[in-house]
């Protein structure tokens, strides 16, 4: 795990892995709490690493490169492993497959808020050349399917209980966005960070800047069905054009016939055109 200043959920982190690990390794990247003294406690090896030039990719592969175990379980310090998720990850890692599973995240902000639920990629070989990519929204997905490995979706569960409040959480997205955007000048060839950079744009509000980044994703990923139903909804929610997005879902369809998503959405432009009509 990679942890900054994570000392109100450390233990809980810590207990859930407890009887899992073989090994704990906790890379700190400048905490000014008791954050390493309680990992030190837990038995866990602590590693710092220089943050001054954010790069959470750089850090999880620093942690990656101290473990000598066979897998991976990579947690947030706000994170816990479900009660069950234990036996689930010991079933997989004796099965030894080339593969990286998604852990069914479920996030809650407060107790008010409605919890929302992702799936990612946190448990993978310990194999050299799996590692992450990206300054920020480090994924390890690539890597994996790059040694021939497989991506597989599991019903083992993590818990994520973040504390950021709305303004607290949209400077962290214009943050963001600035170093999204020097990662995209830096290799404009690389076309995945420009879907968190669209993420970003549309958690800020800011639709006409989000859709011009979809478009461009379906430019370069011509046949790519998902990217163009994506700059359809934008064409059809957020930055209204009918004829695009009819354009759009159209060409979702004829890349992936039968794609419902693509399906339902047409029929809302074709509402919409009809209730345009004199």
């Amino acid at each position: 795990m990679i942890v900054k200043n994570g000392e109100p959920d450390m233990v809980a982190c810590l207990d859930s892995v407890r009887g899992l690990a073989g090994e704990m390794i906790v890379v700190d990247t400048g905490s000014t709490d008791r954050t390493r003294e309680i990992a030190s406690e837990y038995g866990a090896e602590v590693n710092l690493f220089d943050f001054t030039a954010v790069d959470f990719a750089g850090a999880r592969n620093c942690a990656i490169g101290r473990a000598r175990g066979e897998w991976i379980l990579m947690l947030d310090a706000d994170e816990t492993l479900a009660p069950g998720g234990a036996a689930g990850i010991e079933t997989l890692a004796a099965e030894g497959l080339n593969a990286g599973y998604f852990l069914e995240r479920v996030n809650r902000s407060s107790e008010t808020e409605k919890p929302f639920t992702d799936y990612v990629v946190r448990l993978f070989p310990n194999r050299p050349g799996i590692r992450y990519r990206g300054r920020v929204h480090e994924t390890v997905d690539a890597s994996i399917l790059a040694a021939r490995g497989k991506l597989i979706r599991t019903g083992i569960r993590i818990d994520h209980r973040f504390r950021a409040d709305a303004e607290t959480r949209r400077r962290k997205n214009r943050w963001y966005v600035e170093i999204l955007k020097e990662e995209i000048a830096a290799d404009p060839a690389d076309d995945s960070r420009l879907d968190f950079l669209a993420a970003e744009y549309h958690q800020l509000e800011m639709f006409t800047e989000a859709t011009e980044v979809a478009e461009k994703i379906a430019r370069v990923r011509p046949n790519d069905a998902r990217a163009h139903l994506f700059v359809g909804v934008y064409h059809l929610l957020y930055r209204p054009d009918l004829r695009r997005a009819r354009a759009d879902f159209e060409r979702a369809l004829a890349l992936r016939p039968g794609y419902q998503e693509a399906q339902s959405f047409l029929k809302s432009v074709e509402e919409k055109e009809r209730g345009s009509e004199p």
